[in-house]
């Protein structure tokens, strides 16, 4: 990232209002700042997890506000999280918010709005893509890399367009041949196709195989691999949590979480709150997003599909 690269001493620090940065340890807050300062925005406040809400509700301003977690701070972590997520549905600041792949589900159970970017496991380069991705809609300042900004405003605006082409490819499926595209809400026919969860199951393990005799990242399609892994699921009545989602992906876990956000706001994945655990949410297909996919293997019959 050509932010990343950037010498400290030559950064022209924004003149927009300071990030504030909350982390559940010392350690965290101190990388936080490091990625904040490459970026050339400032720091407004560093504060410990259980401490942020309230200098949140006291601030003036803020571009963002940056969560570093890197262990589990229960009920603090918990309403800190849907806080943020409620003022960045308001509008009020960007969000980003880092941690580990352990703690996933959880946290990602307490962030229902889109806009919250959601990093996991993410190097320096992620870090600093993640917070030009939640401020993209804020004014740039001279500090800010507009290189960055503008490349990943544009990848995160071509994976929007791609997943909206596999939104439409599947609306045309679930209505069958030369029939008009029925609306989301209408259920499953009877005429959809049977598509047993074995078939499904051999499918994502031959494009698993792949990988023994090519670089797995050749054949990198998220989207793809979310749709079989949910029709599997489906098929055999599981149910799946973000984070299983986000392996079956087989891509690192924020872009995965970066395809889920999509998918969801496209209409093709469904999320629910686990009913009996708080912290946890399960995604499922839609159902237009499920019968066109039956739709699809009964058409292939035996062909291998992968």
């Amino acid at each position: 990232m050509d932010a990343i690269l950037t010498e400290a001493s030559d950064l022209q620090y924004s003149d927009r209002p300071p990030v504030l940065l909350a982390g559940s340890s010392d350690a965290a807050i101190a990388r936080a700042d490091r990625t904040i300062h490459a970026t050339g925005l400032r720091v407004g406040a560093r504060l410990p997890l259980e401490l942020a809400q309230v200098r949140i509700e006291e601030q003036g301003a803020t571009s963002a506000v940056w969560i570093e977690i890197d262990k589990d701070c229960g009920g603090p972590m918990d309403d800190l999280l849907e806080y943020v997520s409620r003022d960045v549905a308001c509008g009020r600041y960007a969000a980003v918010v880092s941690a580990p792949a352990a703690l996933l589900d959880p946290i990602a159970a307490r962030l229902d709005e889109s806009a919250v970017e959601l990093i996991i496991d993410a190097d320096e380069a992620d870090r600093a893509a993640a917070l030009a991705l939640a401020t993209v809609q804020v004014a740039r300042s001279p500090g800010l890399s507009d290189v960055a900004s503008d490349r990943n405003a544009d990848r995160l605006r071509q994976l929007s367009d791609e997943v909206s082409r596999i939104a439409s490819t599947l609306a045309r499926l679930s209505a069958g041949p030369g029939s008009a595209p029925r609306p989301t809400q209408t259920l499953p026919g009877a005429d959809i196709p049977l598509v047993s969860a074995d078939s499904i199951r051999s499918v994502i393990r031959a494009r698993r195989l792949r990988a023994r005799y090519f670089s797995e990242d050749l054949f990198a399609d998220p989207a793809w691999d979310m749709l079989l892994d949910l029709l599997q699921a489906e098929i055999a009545q599981l149910r799946v949590p973000v984070s299983s989602l986000c392996i079956a992906a087989a891509v690192p876990a924020t872009t995965a979480l970066r395809w889920l956000k999509t998918m969801v706001g496209n209409g093709l994945f469904i999320r629910r709150a686990d009913p009996h655990d708080g912290r946890r949410v399960f995604v499922e297909l839609a159902p237009e997003a499920s019968e066109a996919l039956r739709r699809y293997f009964g058409e292939v019959g035996q062909v291998a599909v992968i």
